[in-house]
């Protein structure tokens, strides 16, 4: 049978440049990878912990894939981010710095969550399990 080591998605953007600039110093992920090296990005990879995303310009993915050519940018997603520790503190370090979507909360099920939604309109949960302290 086969085993999945991981899964990162790669993400339709306007504009690989911002959005790693956004990842990089807003969100505090490292920038792992890029296509080409520098200047106007076609592609870029950003790591935080284990939890990586990629970006690829609107062009150049509908090229790699034509079935994406009529998709329109954005999607019906959201991204849920485990964090292991220091959920409260990072998040009233972002307020201010990023469009809150929902405020830092206790859910139902015990964890501590509040989402964000990104420079390019997708939203992301950051969630921390109740007990990671």
């Amino acid at each position: 049978m086969v085993t999945f080591a991981s899964l990162t998605p790669n993400i339709m953007v306007k504009d690989v440049n911002q959005t790693l600039d956004y990842y990089k110093n807003i969100l505090g992920f490292e920038i792992v990878d890029t296509n080409p090296s520098d200047g106007e990005l076609e592609w870029g990879f950003v790591k935080k912990g284990e939890a990586g995303l990629m970006f690829q310009e609107v062009s150049s993915l509908r090229a790699e894939y034509p079935r994406l050519s009529a998709t329109p940018l954005g999607g019906a997603m959201t991204f849920y981010v485990l964090v292991q520790e220091q959920i409260e503190s990072w998040f009233m370090n972002l307020e201010g710095k990023v469009k809150v979507v929902k405020e830092l909360n206790t859910t139902f099920y015990g964890t501590k969550e509040f989402a964000i939604e990104d420079i390019n309109g997708f939203i992301l949960t950051f969630s921390q399990r109740k007990g990671a302290e």
